[in-house]
């Protein structure tokens, strides 16, 4: 092949006409190279702005190589198979149609490896433009395939293109959430899906392996993304969007078998859960992982490990893995005797000050709903929020009442906690052990809710007034406290402005109509006002 010919840009032309000028011979060479094959060495010239300083050139390029390539493989200019080195394909037992083909091979693969770095390019446009390109090009490779049959699967599909494309959207040291974003039109094609889970997977196990474990907060934050990305189907005949189609027998395909997606989808999530992950990420994988996750494993039991950990992580985090916990125990049949008790162990005062205090109080009323618990186990949580409740704010005690007085109406046993015969005035010791970390230890069911009795002289009015409620019989229906767990002090504060004032009863003959003015006035009548 010939040497590269130079660019014939005028760098003293202004930058408008350098641009139309470098685009304009941009677009001349690539024609040049689709229709005659003595000017194939141009190509050089188009990689060549692949690497320009101007972002307009960069754009123009890819989309030239788009074109280009995209040409070159539909007329199966591209050679096909095990590519001999460019030092090979020299030797005189190729045709001269052979050496043109590999020539352009070698190219092609530059030119692929090119994208794959601009996916870094510190220009969206510029990255937006290389994925798409890429992803044009392993649909041509799927059409016109490069490589020999794949014997283990009998189906064409640029597995490693592909696989190097995901490579790139999991970088480990830049945020690619807006590029996985661009991404996620993709994974709504079948095979798409399959072939990224599966590189998904063997991303993080190498990854994470020469990391020796440490969390790798941006890396693990790109996985996420993606992995949260794929929306698995529900049954097998959903599988009907391809990217790539194949002639025939697509059900011999794995990437067109519903149980090769769940398996696929099962192992990607294991082994991105099976390394430690920075606190953030503990959070954001426990808010989807009973509608998202879950439901597509096999076996949805092998998350336990994940959840006992993130369990330990404290906080909100530990609510959110009890909430998988409470899944798989209801639904899956796991036997966990430790949940309530760690349940009973988030109970803490600050739990009434923290932003996930809605969430926290709804999902313990979804786990405290069955009407099966031990007597001795509801006694003791409502025991121990009626202790907390003494020091709560009076928005989360608006909610809390109503939760304490629900749980007595589920379970009928624990009214003795109210209606415990004493005297009054007779001083005696409350043998309520807080410190007690074991519900089955704490003698909840020996004690009373006095402190509700207390709170019926609490300051604010709707308190005092929601405590009241033990004072008679609990009627059968519940409480509604759906509305009540996002109540904010600010919302109480406008409610209690928009409440129409009461006339109040005069407390002088004359009505004061102005505080310090007046001769008949305080002042007026110690002071001078002259």
């Amino acid at each position: 092949m010939a040497t590269s010919t130079s660019s014939n840009v005028n760098v003293d032309e202004p930058e408008g006409v350098a641009n139309k000028s470098s685009k304009k011979d941009i677009n001349n060479k690539v024609d040049l190279v689709i229709n005659n094959r003595k000017h194939a060495n141009y190509v050089f010239d188009i990689l060549e702005y692949l690497q320009a300083d101007k972002e307009k050139d960069v754009v123009c390029a890819v989309n030239a190589c788009n074109k280009l390539f995209c040409a070159l493989l539909k007329r199966g200019d591209l050679f096909v198979g095990q590519l001999p080195s460019e030092e090979d394909m020299l030797s005189a037992e190729h045709s001269a149609e052979q050496k043109y083909r590999m020539f352009m091979r070698h190219r092609y693969n530059s030119c692929t490896d090119l994208l794959l770095e601009l996916m870094h390019h510190e220009s969206f446009q510029v990255k937006e433009g290389a994925l798409l390109t890429l992803m044009k090009f392993v649909t041509m490779e799927g059409k016109f395939p490069l490589l020999a049959v794949d014997w283990e699967e009998h189906y064409h599909f640029p597995r490693e293109l592909l696989k190097a494309v995901v490579g790139q959207l999991l970088s480990e040291k830049e945020d690619m959430a807006l590029l996985i974003s661009r991404f996620q039109e993709f994974l709504e094609m079948e095979d798409v899906r399959y072939y990224v889970m599966s590189s998904v997977s063997d991303s993080v196990a190498r990854v994470m392996e020469k990391a020796k474990g440490v969390a790798l907060p941006v890396y693990q934050g790109n996985v996420f993304l993606l992995a949260s990305s794929v929306c698995m189907p529900s049954k097998e005949a959903e599988l009907s969007n391809f990217l790539v189609k194949q002639a025939a027998k697509q059900e011999d395909w794995k990437a067109a078998k519903f149980k090769e997606h769940r398996r696929a989808f099962e192992r990607m999530w294991l082994c991105f859960l099976k390394y430690k992950l920075p606190s953030s990420m503990y959070k954001k994988v426990l808010v989807i992982l009973h509608d998202s996750i879950l439901p597509h494993m096999s076996k949805p039991t092998l998350m336990i490990d994940f959840l006992t950990a993130a369990y330990d992580v404290g906080g909100a985090i530990s609510l959110l893995a009890l909430n998988g916990l409470f899944v798989l125990i209801h639904q899956h049949n796991l036997d966990y005797p430790d949940f309530y008790k760690k349940l009973y162990g988030l109970l803490e005062p600050s739990v009434f000050h923290v932003k996930y205090r809605a969430r926290f109080f709804h999902l313990a009323n979804i786990f405290l709903s069955s009407s099966h618990l031990p007597v001795y186990l509801v006694a003791a949580f409502a025991k121990r929020l009626s202790r907390l409740a003494l020091t709560a704010p009076p928005a989360a005690l608006l909610m809390v009442l109503p939760f304490i007085c629900n749980l007595i109406r589920r379970h009928p046993a624990c009214r003795v906690l109210i209606h415990r015969p004493s005297a009054p005035d007779e001083p005696c010791d409350d043998p309520y052990l807080m410190e007690e970390d074991d519900p089955a230890h704490c003698h909840a069911l020996e004690s009373s809710l006095w402190e509700l009795q207390t709170l019926q002289k609490h300051y604010h009015p709707d308190v005092a007034k929601a405590a009241m409620a033990i004072n008679k019989p609990l009627t059968e229906e519940e409480d509604d406290i759906s509305e009540l767990l996002e109540l904010s002090a600010y919302e109480l504060f406008e409610r209690g402005l928009k409440q129409k004032e009461k006339q109040a009863v005069p407390l002088e003959f004359e009505v004061a109509t102005q505080l310090l003015g007046g001769s008949g006035g305080v002042l007026g009548a110690h002071f001078s006002l002259e």
